[in-house]
């Protein structure tokens, strides 16, 4: 939020909304969403072309994204869904081997990190003989930037994990691109400063987010504002866990989660339940609601992906299994709602959707959430950073489970709180907040 306004889209709402949507650019209704860019196809002569960047596409993230964009290609009447550009940090072979699978190739590859890119660079022979011949090749983190900022680019997904990923975020943002956004970090860092270049720009922000997704669905078509936004957790592996077992887990059990198979960093997050903490802290950039008014409920099925309470005491959810495809679509589609290859509710059987309370005393990562959400400016920077550092000790088993977040609350009470930071106070903070991560931990 800034100045009261949230940063994701929404169609117009009565004048008298305090939750105020501000839509970037007008949305087409179903019948006349068309991009300006028109092909000619076998099946659909005047289909419109939709070219995404996906930054980020070797994630668990990426890999579902390029899945939804194949199967969007086959099912849209009216768009044809291309990726235009694809990136990889450390793992080019990954991304040959995914780039190779599209019915139509990237324009552009991106290998962002350094010494990935020099392997690159020395022998291309990897790329060729997976068919990508005619793929240009691009390297380092300023590469995602102009991918993200390209005039031939309708949509951004960006799925870096991590502070990683805030630049070509942010470009996006100013560019004025449809922004799927899978990586939270981006506004637990800089939540004013890419809110200011929303507004400037007229870009759409769609979560990404299950959660946050969810809560989107809910609020699209209110006319009141909400009272609540309740984020539904899994509990992560350690949900039954007591603190002494937690001070014994090793990285093999944090990294087990029951329901979501994600990447390590965010599955030690889920852990820790340090991942609510973000998205407590994204909610509040996103929808431009209070801390105070964001709750968080654990709820292991993860059947319930988020709630909105109403001031009558109404509670909408959003159901699906739990599935990544589709709010991934959603993001991509919006307003249109098209067919999905997520299975669906099944409705022949019974369900068992229960609801429990969060534990913020054997979880106190909740509480530094709400705190940070509440208190803006350089917390989320410092915040975000000393849990990045602390998850990598932690998985090179250097501290224990347990560690992770007094160590984090440690380096963010030690850092002096500015309320309006520019972007580049926010990176040096950053860089700060790691150094005094490990400081504190002697490494």
């Amino acid at each position: 939020m800034i100045d009261g306004k949230s940063v994701v889209p929404t169609r117009a709402q009565p004048a008298d909304f305090r939750f105020e949507y501000k839509p970037s650019r007008t949305i087409a209704p179903v019948s006349d969403a068309v991009s300006s860019r028109q092909v000619e196809h076998a099946g659909n002569p005047g289909r419109s072309v939709k070219n995404v960047a996906v930054l980020g596409a070797t994630g668990s993230i990426g890999a579902a994204t390029l899945d939804v964009l194949a199967h969007l290609d086959r099912v849209d009447p009216q768009t044809q869904w291309r990726v235009s550009a694809a990136s990889a940090h450390t793992r080019p072979e990954v991304l040959y081997e995914l780039a190779a699978k599209l019915v139509h190739r990237p324009q552009c590859l991106i290998v962002s990190d350094t010494e990935a890119a020099e392997a690159v660079r020395a022998d291309r022979s990897a790329g060729n003989r997976a068919g990508l011949e005619d793929c240009r090749f691009e390297f380092g983190p300023d590469a995602l930037v102009e991918a993200a900022q390209c005039d031939e680019v309708d949509t951004v997904v960006a799925a870096i994990v991590g502070r990683a990923g805030l630049e070509s975020t942010l470009a996006a943002v100013e560019a004025g691109k449809r922004v799927a956004l899978a990586n939270k970090e981006t506004l637990v860092v800089a939540g004013p400063v890419v809110s200011r270049a929303k507004e400037k720009s007229g870009a759409e922000i769609l979560p990404v987010d299950s959660e946050h997704s969810a809560i989107f669905q809910c609020l699209e078509s209110a006319i009141s504002a909400p009272k609540k936004l309740i984020l539904t957790a899994s509990g992560g592996p350690f949900r039954t866990w007591s603190h002494a077992e937690m001070e014994a887990a090793t990285p093999a059990s944090a990294l087990a989660h029951p329901t979501w198979d994600m990447g390590p960093k965010i599955t030690v997050d889920s852990a820790t339940m340090m991942n609510k903490s973000l998205e407590i802290i994204e909610a509040r950039w996103l929808f431009g609601l209070p801390a105070d008014s964001i709750e968080v409920v654990v709820h292991p099925q993860s059947i319930i992906h988020s709630m909105v309470e109403w001031e009558d005491g109404s509670v909408i959810a959003q159901l699906s299994p739990p599935d990544m495809r589709l709010p991934i679509q959603y993001a991509l589609t919006y307003p249109r709602r098209l067919p999905c290859e997520t299975p669906p509710l099944e409705r022949t059987r019974n369900w068992d959707l229960s609801l429990e309370v969060a534990d913020r005393e054997r979880f106190p990562a909740l509480d530094l959430g709400f705190e940070v959400a509440a208190a803006g400016g350089t917390a989320g920077a410092v915040l975000n950073a000393a849990n990045e550092e602390a998850v990598g000790l932690f998985l090179g088993g250097q501290i224990r489970f347990t560690d992770i977040v007094p160590g984090c609350r440690d380096v963010l009470q030690s850092h002096s709180h500015e309320s309006n930071p520019p972007l580049d106070r926010l990176l040096q903070l950053d860089r700060w907040a790691r150094t005094e991560l490990r400081r504190r931990f002697k490494m």
